[in-house]
């Protein structure tokens, strides 16, 4: 029997909870989608839990359609983080080489990044990602990995991410009761990254933007590595409020409006449509030009542009990212958006799709699952075992892969 390897992908949103079963064989370097579930989310706001119980409930839903799906019974997974309360700093660790003869080996590495994450994190706060973005051999700059290399003094620049530790328990917690065992915590916009850009965007210098429904996360990768990441307070869920407002209806309408006649660029949009607000909902006689939607869409999404724009700045990327803007989640299938992003930001943008998958491809050729796909490569290329069964019995599960690479092994310490 060829060995198999397989991962879940659980990207707990605000609107929806998305799972993804992913499967990897010794023979096939290119992983398989063999189960796929989605559930609306309820208890949750902005990416953090305000309910316990609804969150387990739509955990649990989403994970029964894709074990269903795949005839795997989920055991464990890799969860997403996301939420106002992630916050990210660079911080640099510098140690002295133990050995005598001056080689650098792992456990100097190891200790330069410890040496990284003493800084002063709140009693209330957890580090998640310690990310290494550069080496320094003796005030040698830009090495990727000093392991064999001679010096005396080794330096190591990282990027720090942390999260608040309640929403920490509390999403540990929903996971837990809904049966799952979690089997490591990821920044949402670093799980997106994962799933959509290619190693060329990265060394090029890339930012990806990933349109949630209540949050929006930005990564910012140069010469291969995380430069910077933030988490913006917009997202789509703002759209349909602006809509519910404008348009003076519910939310539900808003949602449907949204969906079926938005659009990011009122120039785009002839000025004399309109849209019968009577045929999406009874009682309701108002007409509304498609241009006023437009309007107020490309409103709230300036000014996300305008806060993309602003973070650039501080550090220092704004126009300097040759491969753009990549766009993903919910948000990011907007008509406009796109022309909007490069408008605003002065950079190539486009919508980013999971690629180089099988199995279900058409099931998470989506932007929206850049996350969920993304957390189960995340799995995959860290050979970590995930502990499931089939209907026939148990799926070979603790063998390292030889055909996969551990391309992220730097975001671990």
């Amino acid at each position: 029997m060829p060995r198999e390897h397989i991962v879940v992908g659980l990207d707990i949103g605000t609107e929806f909870i998305r799972t993804t079963i992913g499967q990897l064989t010794a023979e096939d370097p290119n992983p398989s989608i063999i189960g796929v579930g989605i559930a609306p989310a309820s208890g949750l706001r902005r990416g953090n839990v305000i309910d316990v119980d609804e969150t387990v409930k739509s955990i649990a839903a989403s994970v029964e359609e894709a074990e269903r799906t795949s005839g795997v019974s989920v055991g464990s997974a890799y969860v997403n983080i996301s939420g106002s309360h992630v916050q990210s700093q660079n911080s640099r660790g510098v140690v002295a080489v133990s050995r005598a003869d001056s080689e650098i080996g792992p456990e100097d590495v190891s200790r330069a990044v410890e040496a990284a994450k003493a800084i002063a994190v709140p009693s209330n706060r957890d580090i998640i990602h310690v990310i290494p973005r550069e080496y320094i051999v003796d005030g040698q700059e830009g090495i990727k990995d000093p392991i064999g290399m001679s010096g005396i003094r080794l330096e190591v620049e990282t990027h720090i991410i942390t999260a608040a530790t309640p929403q920490i328990k509390n999403l540990r917690k929903c996971v837990y009761q809904a049966g799952i065992e979690l089997e490591d915590l990821v920044f949402s916009g670093l799980a997106a990254a994962q799933g959509v850009l290619g190693k060329r965007q990265k060394e090029l210098g890339v930012a990806i933007l990933d349109i949630g429904a209540g949050v929006s996360d930005l990564v910012v990768f140069e010469e291969g590595d995380v430069y910077a990441s933030a988490v913006l307070p917009i997202g789509s869920s703002h759209v349909t409020n602006d809509l519910a407002i404008g348009l003076k209806t519910d939310t539900d309408i808003a949602e449907q409006v949204k969906l079926e006649y938005g659009h990011a660029r009122p120039a785009d949009v002839k000025g004399k449509e309109t849209v019968d607000l009577g045929e999406l909902t009874q009682g309701d006689e108002n007409k509304v030009a498609k241009k006023l939607i437009a309007e107020i869409v490309e409103a709230r999404m300036t000014e996300l542009c305008g806060l993309v724009k602003k973070e650039l700045k501080r550090v220092d990327r704004d126009g300097k990212l040759p491969a753009g803007v990549v766009l993903t989640g919910g948000g990011a299938k907007l008509p406009g958006v796109v022309e909007l992003a490069k408008d605003r930001l002065g950079l190539p943008a486009q919508v980013g799709f999971p690629s180089e998958l099988k199995g279900m491809i058409d099931k998470v050729d989506d932007p929206s699952f850049a996350t969920s796909i993304g957390l189960m490569l995340w799995g995959l290329e860290n050979n970590h075992q995930l502990r499931t069964t089939n209907r026939f019995g148990n799926l070979p599960g603790a063998q390292y892969l030889d055909s996969v690479k551990s391309v992220v092994k730097r975001f671990l310490p």
